[in-house]
C-alpha cells in the first residue's frame, strides 16, 4: 500500500506550494543515494519524489486529495521530472550539498593555498653504548627545498604564473548533465593546473617550474639516552619544502640498536654472563665484570649455584625521558669445570671427597663423571 504523500513529506493538506517545495529539498538532500549510503535511502528518495511530483502540480494535486493514488496513476508520469525546474533543480540541491562538505558553490573560485611538503624518514642504525648513553649523531639526507632562484614560484625570473585559461583561475571546471532526475553540476579538479589556477608558460631554468630543487644536506642530531629499536625522532621542518609558500614537512628518525657480543637487554635492565672458577663458586670471591660504565667490582657469594643471577643496582640502561633513572645490570655466573687437572689438584680433591664422605675413582685418575682424568 502506498504512503500517504503528505505524510511522506511532513507537510499538511493545507501547505502552501513553497512548504511543500522546503520540505523537499530538506529529505531529497537528506536522502540522496550520493549522500545517505543506507540501504533503504534510494527507494525512499525515488518515493519522495514522487510525493513532490504530485503534490507540486495543483492540477495533479487536486485529483490526489480526491481519489488518492488511483486518480493520479500515470498522470504525474506525463510531467516526469520537468516540473523540478521551478525549484532550481537539482543542481540547487548539489550546490548546496557542495557548499556544506566543503566544496565550491556555483560561480565560486577555487585556489589552492600553501601546501605542506611531505614528511621523511630515515633509518639510523646505533651500537649498543650509543643508544644507552646517547649523543649527537651527524646524518646525511636529500630533501627538497625551496628554489633559490625563482623562490618557489616556478616561473623565470622576470616572469610569474598566470590564470588558467581552461578554468579561468578557479581551479576547477563545471559540467552539466542531465537525467531523468533533473540537471547535475559536478565540478572537477582543472585538469590544466590541477586545481592551483595558475599556470607557468616560461619555466625557472633551475628547477623545471617545480619550485624546488633535490639537496643533500647534513644534519646533527641528538640521541638521547636510553632509546631503544623503534624509536622514532622528530626533526622538525626538516622533510620536503612545502608548495606555495606552505611550511615544510618534518623528519623522522627510526632507530635500530645493532646486537652487542657481550650485553644484552631487557627494558631497561642489561644482561650478560660472566665465568667463575668451581672454587670461586665454592668458596666465594671478588671479581671484577664489564659493565658498560667499565670495570666494576662483583662479589660471588659463597656456596654460588651455576645460573645464579647476581644483580649491579643502577647500572643498566638509562630511563628514556628521565636519565637519572637507570635499569640494572643482571650478571648470571657459568661455572666452569676443568677437564683436566695436575696430579697433586686430584689428590687435594680425593681428600676433599673423604672428608665429605663422597666415594672417588682414585685408582684410575679419574674423577665420577669423567671430568678428570
Amino acid at each position: 500500500m502506498a504512503r500517504d504523500y503528505y505524510e511522506l513529506l511532513g507537510v499538511s493538506r493545507d501547505s502552501s506550494k513553497e512548504d511543500i517545495k522546503r520540505a523537499y529539498r530538506r529529505l531529497a538532500r537528506k536522502y540522496h543515494p550520493d549522500v545517505n549510503k543506507e540501504p533503504e535511502a534510494e527507494e525512499l528518495f525515488k518515493e519522495i519524489n514522487r510525493a513532490y511530483e504530485v503534490l507540486s502540480d495543483p492540477q495533479v494535486k487536486a485529483r490526489y486529495d480526491q481519489f488518492g493514488e488511483a486518480g493520479v496513476g500515470g498522470a504525474a508520469a506525463g510531467a516526469g521530472f520537468q516540473d523540478l525546474g521551478d525549484m532550481g533543480g537539482f543542481a540547487d540541491i548539489f550546490e548546496s550539498f557542495f557548499t556544506n562538505f566543503g566544496g565550491a558553490a556555483a560561480g565560486g573560485r577555487r585556489r589552492s593555498g600553501p601546501v605542506r611538503g611531505d614528511d621523511l624518514r630515515f633509518d639510523l642504525k646505533l651500537n649498543f653504548l650509543d643508544a644507552v648513553f646517547g649523543g649527537e649523531k651527524q646524518i646525511r639526507i636529500s630533501h627538497l627545498e625551496v628554489c633559490d632562484v625563482c623562490r618557489g614560484s616556478g616561473a623565470r625570473e622576470g616572469s610569474g604564473p598566470t590564470n588558467c585559461p581552461t578554468c579561468g583561475g578557479a581551479g576547477q571546471v563545471r559540467r552539466a548533465t542531465r537525467t531523468p532526475f533533473g540537471s547535475f553540476t559536478q565540478l572537477t579538479i582543472c585538469p590544466t593546473c590541477n586545481g592551483a589556477g595558475e599556470v607557468i608558460e616560461d619555466f625557472c631554468d633551475n628547477c623545471g617550474g617545480e619550485g624546488q630543487v633535490q639537496t643533500n644536506k647534513k644534519l646533527r642530531i641528538t640521541v638521547p639516552p636510553g632509546v631503544d629499536s623503534g624509536t622514532r625522532l622528530r626533526v622538525s621542518g626538516e622533510g620536503d619544502a612545502g608548495r606555495r609558500s606552505g611550511p615544510s614537512g618534518d623528519l623522522y628518525v627510526y632507530l635500530f640498536i645493532e646486537p652487542d657480543r657481550e650485553f644484552q637487554r631487557d627494558g631497561i635492565d642489561i644482561l650478560s654472563e660472566v665465568s667463575v672458577s668451581y672454587l670461586q663458586a665454592i668458596l666465594g670471591a671478588h671479581i671484577l665484570v664489564n659493565t658498560v660504565d667499565g670495570e666494576e667490582e662483583l662479589t660471588v657469594p659463597t656456596g654460588s649455584q651455576p645460573g645464579t643471577v647476581l644483580r649491579l643496582e643502577g647500572k643498566g640502561v638509562p630511563k628514556l625521558g628521565n636519565p637519572v633513572a637507570r635499569g640494572d645490570h643482571l650478571i648470571t655466573l657459568v661455572v666452569e669445570i676443568p677437564t683436566r687437572t695436575s696430579a697433586e689438584e686430584r689428590e687435594l680433591l680425593h681428600q676433599l671427597a673423604e672428608l665429605r664422605g663422597e666415594s672417588t675413582d682414585k685408582g684410575g685418575g679419574r674423577f665420577l663423571g669423567g671430568l678428570f682424568r
